[in-house]
């Protein structure tokens, strides 16, 4: 009898795990994942205030998610752009302190770098003849240009995609926007940074393995970038107690794994819209998480009430901080393990230990703050509920991130070379 009735069910499930609506492309599930996020911001928005969240915000909010989802052509060049619509939509709140410090902060740090990416642009503009970068090995190739100009103008030229990262040591600003910003506008500024820091860098690097000196001198800075950067990301997991900063750092250690499959050298195509995907969902349903996580170490306390009062909706929301960390079976497992693979394969093994440290302390460090979050099973329950828009924000994006982890397994996350 049990096997008559589970052979029909049986089916059903496995014609919808090989599914079509399950397999996308890594661009479809960007766009996917984008317009998830934007709608659980604007949720987010209404559960603050009464009012609409008002076309501008609503503007800010789809082209951000345009830019993480990379929608729009060129995006290489959009950085300033974005930098330009964050600070715009952390300013049209002039009564949000926090927002202002937040946008200055980062008019302070990447202004400044893109400034000096565009000094060392216009260098090696200067140095070769012509604003082509194919064109700009080439010549610089033949070596009939000083050594000491190009070696300082090509790290320069990438400072501004390293910031945008939020590698060490510049991954506070992650953290502070985390921290300052509204929970419906900081993931979609955060994964629309990091994705036109990467673009940045991979614009400026094409065609490169023509100049065999800068190759190596680019490879060796990044190579070191990405150890510093999971290192020091490693050990202020350990050191942070804010869980929105603790969310923030992980966010930039996933900057730092983008930039280690630019390091492992040949991703496959698409790699990057797969990164961004789960970027972008797994960073709406943490931030909005942290805002209800405590800020202690007690185990034994009384716990977080969303975690005592809906356990539920609290369990299906910790899948995207989870999955930020690693976790074994969610999307982002996908991405620490091909990079990690990559790292191994290409023999960066100094880049791939510190990996492997930051991996270990992130799952631990994310599993230990949820427990302290569900608190002690003895502890009264506590009456009031959280509110309903959150909740209904965290369960989203939580069944989002299974679901994106289900693509991830059904076609694999591309980076493998």
């Amino acid at each position: 009898m049990i096997a008559e009735l589970w052979a029909p069910l049986g089916a059903t499930l496995s014609t919808l795990a090989h599914s079509k609506w399950l397999s996308l492309a890594p661009e479809s599930l960007a766009l996917w994942c984008a317009l998830l996020s934007v709608v659980t911001g604007v949720v987010l928005f209404a559960m603050e205030r009464r009012e609409g969240i008002g076309i501008g915000r609503l503007g800010a909010l789809a082209a951000l998610a345009a830019i993480a989802a990379l929608k729009l052509g060129g995006a290489a060049t959009l950085g300033p752009l974005t930098l330009a619509v964050v600070v715009a939509a952390l300013a049209r709140d002039p009564d949000e302190l926090l927002h202002t410090e937040c946008g200055v902060k980062l008019l302070w740090v990447l202004g400044g770098a893109w400034a000096l990416s565009f000094a060392g642009r216009e260098l090696l503009t200067l140095a070769t003849g012509t604003s082509m970068v194919r064109e700009q090995w080439a010549v610089l190739a033949l070596g009939l240009e000083p050594r000491y100009l190009w070696s300082t103008a090509l790290p320069l030229t990438l400072l501004a995609g390293l910031v945008l990262i939020g590698g060490f040591p510049f991954h506070f600003w992650v953290a502070d926007l985390f921290q300052g910003a509204r929970p419906w506008l900081a993931p979609l500024a955060v994964a629309a940074l990091q994705v036109c820091g990467v673009l940045w860098i991979e614009s400026r690097l094409v065609g490169i393995a023509a100049f065999p000196d800068g190759a190596r001198l680019a490879n060796g800075l990044l190579h070191q970038f990405v150890v510093m950067s999971l290192g020091a990301g490693a050990v202020t997991l350990l050191v942070q107690r804010r869980p929105e900063r603790f969310a923030g750092t992980l966010a930039g250690l996933h900057g730092a794994l983008a930039l280690a499959m630019i390091v492992g050298r040949d991703p496959q195509p698409g790699w990057l819209a797969a990164w961004s995907a789960h970027l972008m969902l797994a960073l709406s349903g943490a931030n909005t998480l942290t805002r209800f996580l405590p800020a202690h170490s007690d185990p034994s306390a009384a716990g977080a009430p969303l975690f005592r009062r809906h356990p539920i909706e609290a369990t299906i929301g910790s899948l995207s901080l989870l999955s930020l960390a690693g976790m074994p079976g969610l999307p982002g497992s996908w991405v620490w393990l091909d990079v990690a693979r990559l790292l191994v394969r290409s023999g960066h093994s100094l880049a791939a230990l510190a990996l492997a440290i930051a991996w270990v302390l992130a799952l631990s460090g994310v599993v230990m703050r949820l427990r302290i979050a569900f608190g002690s099973s003895s502890a009264r329950v506590p009456l009031a509920p959280s509110p309903r828009a959150a909740r209904v924000a965290l369960v989203a994006s939580g069944v989002g991130v299974a679901l994106l982890g289900w693509s991830f397994a059904l076609g694999g996350f591309p980076a493998r070379p």
